[in-house]
């Protein structure tokens, strides 16, 4: 690998110091699973949260960039293709932002006010720039897995699935010294066999639902399973490169489901799932827009940001935790 390709050529400037809490983020602490359940929970006055939060941001940074295929993906140049066998080079420059600029510059963000996140992260992105997926975790944010590439699951066999997943899995392990335990199929298309398969290799949670504003548990081969559901309407890439929304108009979509889910977080449990992806969201106004939606956001009493093995981990010793009677 060309070593232009690693995020040493930008300065990673600082983490949160010290040892407390950062700004804004909610304290759910490693040991949740020995913790009391209903009676750890203050329930009064519409606190649903640890540590008497209202509402919990849930950001996710898609780490993809780089493990993209040679031809067939998703990219500004995908109206206009070219003939079979005609490298797209400009594409490849696109998702090349994604590793070099955009992931570091949503780093610099997150650190700025305080918050930490989970990187879903392809195996093949990982591969192409160790380093940065390195300093992710270095600096406290989650690694969760996205597969090993961006080859969709939906179709494999359950034996086909089991390796792709923990391909994907060990080398985020091995890479970063972190073993994910939450997992993004592509496009959230899962297999009838996914949520088994993740089960039985050891994950506690997965992002693909879009049915609640708030954490739940599925019964999975008999065992407890937490659903933290992801977001379409304040993604990145549904609504600036799928929609053309600008930078302004993301801010007002973020900031107006945040204003409803404040106010509904008053007497039920409320989770704001937020999208962003490497070479989208790590774009200088797209990245002023977040800047400027957590600034407002974080400023409202009760207010935190988790990540999603933290959000799972207390959904998964709540007594108040939703439950389905069956995974959907």
């Amino acid at each position: 690998m060309s070593t232009e390709n690693s995020p040493s050529r930008r300065d990673f400037l600082h983490t949160v110091a010290g040892a407390g809490l950062a700004a804004g983020t909610l304290a759910l602490g490693s040991g949740l699973a020995a913790a009391p359940a209903a009676a750890a929970l203050p329930r009064e006055s519409g606190r649903f949260w640890p540590n008497g939060a209202r509402l919990v941001l849930s950001v996710s940074m898609q780490f993809e960039a780089g493990g993209e295929p040679d031809a067939g993906a998703d990219s500004p140049f995908s109206g206009n293709p070219l003939p079979a066998g005609v490298p797209d080079l400009p594409a490849r420059t696109w998702f090349q932002y994604g590793y070099r600029e955009g992931i570091p510059r949503l780093l610099d963000l997150w650190d700025k006010h305080g918050i930490k996140v989970t990187s879903h992260m392809v195996g093949t992105a990982v591969r192409t720039s160790p380093e940065l997926a390195r300093e992710i975790v270095r600096r406290g944010h989650e690694a969760a897995a996205h597969g090993m590439s961006w080859t969709p699951q939906h179709g494999m066999s359950r034996e086909q699935e089991r390796a792709f997943i923990r391909e994907g899995v060990e080398i985020v392990e091995r890479v970063t010294g972190q073993r994910p335990r939450g997992y993004n199929c592509n496009w959230l298309r899962r297999s009838p066999n996914t949520l088994s398969l993740l089960q039985e290799l050891g994950f506690s949670y997965h992002i693909d639902d879009l049915s609640r504003d708030e954490p739940f548990v599925v019964p999975v081969d008999g065992r407890d399973f937490v659903v933290v559901p992801y977001t379409l309407d304040c993604n990145d890439i549904v609504l600036i490169e799928g929609s053309k929304f600008s930078s302004r108009q993301f801010f007002e979509q973020l900031k107006d489901a945040f204003d409803q889910l404040y106010a509904e977080a008053g007497d039920r449990r409320r989770m704001m799932s937020i999208s962003t992806h490497d070479r989208i969201g790590g774009r200088p106004a797209v990245v002023k827009a977040l800047d400027d939606f957590l600034a407002y956001a974080l400023a409202r009493p009760g207010v935190a940001a988790a990540r999603k093995d933290e959000i799972a981990r207390w959904a998964l010793v709540d007594a108040g935790t939703r439950r389905e009677a069956e995974a959907t």
